[in-house]
């Protein structure tokens, strides 16, 4: 059992996996297209992608805006999740991603990758940061259940 991570963005979509024992993210892929529109190739290398790595739920990040309303792209990212799960019939678990991209950016200026080098990586970098979130709530939950 894996968990893809997505992050949807207008031309690309991010793309991380999780390790089979959900402990960690990992960058897998930018799937680009030519237009916003046009996400019919995007949803086949989705399936793919699940199909390969058995993947048994997918974590969407949804776009909202920082006084918590859902804006032009988090509707887009809803109608997204929409077209997932009617091709793919796993559920999608949407994930607020507020300031994953500019962590995402942030990463990648401490490390030293160059300014015009950073827009290949922060899809991806952004799509790991949301899966990591949602795997590391998983893992409080099994403290917490653990506790009790």
């Amino acid at each position: 059992m894996r968990v893809l991570g997505l992050d949807f963005g207008s031309k690309t979509v991010g793309v991380a996996l999780s390790d089979p024992l959900l402990v960690t993210a990992q960058g897998l892929e930018i799937i680009r297209r030519d237009k916003e529109n046009k996400i019919r190739k995007t949803l086949a290398r989705i399936q793919e992608i699940v199909e390969t790595n058995e993947v048994d739920r997918i974590v969407l990040g949804f776009p909202k805006n920082m006084n918590n309303t859902i804006g032009e792209r988090g509707n887009k990212t809803l109608e997204f999740k929409e077209m997932l799960e009617k091709r793919l019939n796993i559920p999608v678990i949407m994930w607020d991603e507020r300031l994953t991209t500019v962590s995402a950016d942030k990463t990648m200026m401490e490390v030293g990758v160059r300014r015009e080098d950073r827009k290949q990586y922060v899809d991806s970098i952004a799509a790991t940061f949301i899966l990591q979130g949602y795997l590391d709530s998983l893992s409080i939950k099994d403290d917490v259940t653990e506790i009790q």
